[in-house]
């Protein structure tokens, strides 16, 4: 079966077992690009913590823009990488500050879609997964977040080949699906990813997709 028909076929499925859903709006998208950057190489329990105490501590992204540098880092601590993604996180805000002259992303949806993204994946650590979780998430555009749990799930399925990157799953996945697929398509794949097919132990005798599911009739 061809890559776009197979995916197709698994949209659907998970459409079946875990339903639509409508698009909202995370968070702001400065906001939402900190809270992604946040939660690199680490659990969602504890990003959130440190995205928690940063608002706590900032305010206001501006605050976050001029503050002590050390001061980010201790409030991020508890995200786990804290004296990488401080910088990280200054030096976005103040990319952002030199474009722009205030710390708004909505001007990346009036750009072409491929423009947006670069301009993002231009930021010190921000890469395909993060740009993505804020132009999906926020700014509610076709382009789909590939995290672990869609990785994986892809790789099982055969949608993408054993090896292949994650960046390359980025641009694989994202062409195989309509745009009006994106948004439930990451959503329910991630809860299929987290609930049956799990890193280590799969739950195949309860998994809605076994009809196009490759590491199941392969023989794992």
């Amino acid at each position: 079966m061809k890559a776009r028909e197979k995916a197709k076929a698994v949209h659907s499925l998970l459409l079946e077992e875990y339903g639509h859903h409508r698009w909202r709006a995370h968070r702001d998208p400065v906001s939402e690009l900190l809270r992604t950057i946040l939660s690199q190489n680490t659990s969602d329990v504890n990003s959130n913590r440190a995205f928690a105490r940063l608002r706590e501590r900032f305010p206001s992204w501006e605050q976050l823009l001029d503050g002590d540098l050390d001061a980010i880092v201790d409030a991020i601590r508890p995200g786990g990488l804290a004296q990488i993604k401080a910088p990280r996180i200054k030096g976005a805000l103040q990319a952002i500050m030199d474009e722009r002259g205030e710390l708004d992303l909505e001007f990346l949806k009036k750009m072409e879609l491929s423009d947006a993204k670069a301009w993002l994946e231009s930021l010190v650590g921000v890469g395909p997964k993060t740009a993505a979780c804020v132009l999906l998430f926020s700014l509610g555009l076709p382009v789909l977040p590939v995290d672990t749990h869609v990785h994986r799930v892809g790789r099982r399925l055969g949608l993408i080949e054993p090896g292949t990157s994650a960046e390359k799953a980025h641009q694989l996945l994202g062409e195989m699906l309509p745009d009006d697929a994106i948004y439930d398509f990451h959503v329910n794949t991630v809860a299929h990813g987290r609930k049956v097919c799990d890193a280590r132990r799969p739950r195949c005798e309860e998994c809605a997709l076994v009809p196009q599911c490759n590491y199941l009739h392969q023989g794992r």
